[in-house]
């Protein structure tokens, strides 16, 4: 059975059934040396510090509720099998938990890594999901924690709007003054709007070196990289020179790179009165438009109102129609002729610019020393760190968070993830839509992928189709020439037996004629 808090604050779920993929889960246990290490798979919170701020301080910072209904639980989906996590529960409320790590991290020649999973379950609208290491002021009481601890360094994503961010935030103290300066990483080299929306659990960790460098990661993958000396702003160290405040532009300064040329005169043919339109002299009234005829003509069908007061109302008037006789005319009313553009426009005469010879380049004020310089070469240097802590607002709920880790070595945050998310993207991958169903819900969101869909599919198909089809044989080809020469020899033979018939028949003649000739001589 679930026990519940009877203060409304914390909550402890029982598990729910394993799902349909089964992976063998056990609570992951760091291999190596470790700050902080936490699983929320044992369903207590002893640990973690509960805030109790006096009456006057809570409503100082405007906080009725620092611990606002956390509980353990399961993921919504793609849950595993006894794993749980820490779920921010309510909506427009603010949240806070800390809790001490197992000994101070001191920034000195170790690197610093810091690794933790996210699941936005139902989206993110508005709010963070990042963590702070407090900073060890000698007097830290967690019992306090609020929005203005001191903290040393904050990391992981933040989202407003379609502003989404994945924060790296450090206080840098000013070895002049000794005033703390928070220090912003540069945005991320990638697109991480995926990483909010698509409800799965995801693995952020930070990197800082010794040396300066710094990396954030993403399910195990860079999308930033920098120096704490390079890329972060305001830089850590202020520029040896500045623009002196007490330095004015003198009255004669000529900035002006051109003039206008003194020595130009304008053309005597210059117009500057020419209009830039003209009427086209060219052109001639369509055939059949009706001067006469107005656009408009008043209804014949309309009837004044019965409650029409002429007193009250005027004189009622029948309301406009269309002209009847202008539906089938080129045009009613005054016939005017299109404009054209002016051959002879040239518009408002300007000297042509020449370069100015008095140019003494864009003024800049001279430069001093910067009194506030100062140079730290060491801004991994930072103060050290006894506490990790959650202190969020959020327009969402269902923030889950789970398996935080603080260790000075890759290879040991590496391996708690595999243990841990790394179960928990086999059993999402195991239970991913088909590639169809991927494919429809993409074109849902984005219906022009419907066209390269289309294109994809249909152009394979048309070619196949226009190189494949059956073609007829040769022989065909071949008998088709042939048999046009066959009936071309036959005509030819049948014209040759009839002009040897004529032939025949005209000498039979002569030879009747001939004895015909002979007899009447005799």
């Amino acid at each position: 059975m679930a026990r519940r808090s009877t203060s409304n604050v914390w909550v402890l779920s029982t598990p729910h059934p394993p799902p349909p993929t089964q992976v063998t889960y056990k609570t992951p246990v760091p291999t190596g040396d470790v700050y902080f290490a936490e699983t929320f798979d044992d369903g207590t919170l002893d640990r973690y510090s509960r805030i109790h701020l006096p009456p006057r301080a809570a409503k100082k910072i405007q906080r009725k509720s620092l611990m606002h209904a956390r509980i353990h639980e399961p993921l919504k989906e793609n849950k595993v099998p006894g794993d749980q996590g820490l779920v921010l529960k309510s909506r427009a409320k603010h949240h806070a938990i800390s809790a001490m790590l197992n000994k101070p991290f001191v920034f000195k020649d170790e690197p610093l890594v810091i690794q933790y999973e996210v699941n936005f379950q139902n989206g993110i609208d508005c709010g963070g999901a990042y963590i702070k290491l407090l900073t060890d002021t000698g007097n830290l009481n967690l019992e306090q924690f609020h929005d203005r601890t001191p903290y040393t360094l904050m990391f992981g994503p933040d989202k407003c709007g379609e502003d989404y961010k994945l924060h790296f935030i450090f206080r840098h103290q000013n070895p002049l003054n000794k005033d703390m300066e928070e220090k912003h990483a540069k945005r991320a080299d990638v697109d991480l709007k995926k990483f909010y929306t698509d409800k799965k659990t995801h693995l952020y960790t930070l990197v800082l070196n010794p040396d300066n460098s710094y990396e954030m990661l993403i399910d195990q993958s860079s999308v930033s990289r920098g120096s704490l000396l390079h890329d972060v702003v305001p830089p850590v160290n202020p520029a040896k020179e500045i623009d002196d405040p007490n330095d004015s532009k003198p009255e004669d300064w000529d900035e002006k790179a051109k003039i206008p040329d003194p020595e130009a005169t304008k053309p005597d043919d210059w117009d500057e009165d020419a209009p830039a339109k003209i009427d086209d002299p060219d052109a001639l009234k369509p055939e059949g438009w009706l001067d006469d005829e107005p656009d408009f003509v008043a209804d014949s069908t309309a009837e004044k109102p019965e409650d029409w007061d002429e007193e009250m109302d005027g004189e009622w008037e029948a309301p406009q129609v269309p002209n009847p006789a202008c539906e089938t005319a080129p045009g009613c009313g005054e016939w005017k002729r299109p404009q054209i553009n002016n051959p002879q426009y040239k518009g408002k005469w300007k000297a042509p610019l020449v370069d100015n010879p008095n140019y003494q380049g864009v003024w800049k004020p001279r430069k001093i020393d910067n009194p506030d310089y100062f140079e730290d070469l060491q801004p991994f240097r930072m103060a050290p760190f006894k506490a990790v802590g959650l202190e969020l607002w959020s327009m969402t709920s269902d923030i889950y968070f789970d398996n935080f880790i603080i260790t000075s070595h890759k290879e040991v945050a590496d391996r708690w993830a595999s243990d841990s998310w790394g179960l928990k993207k086999l059993v999402a991958s195991a239970n991913e839509p088909g590639i169809f169903a991927q494919l429809m819900t993409a074109a849902e969101e984005r219906p022009w992928l419907w066209v390269i869909y289309i294109l994809t599919v249909g152009l394979p198909i048309g070619l196949a189709v226009l190189f494949c089809w059956p073609k007829k044989s040769d022989d065909d080809y071949v008998y088709k020439k042939v048999d046009p020469a066959r009936a071309d020899v036959e005509e030819e033979d049948e014209e040759d037996e009839e002009e040897q018939e004529a032939a025949a028949a005209d000498e039979e003649d002569k030879a009747a004629e001939a004895t015909h000739g002979a007899a009447a001589a005799g």
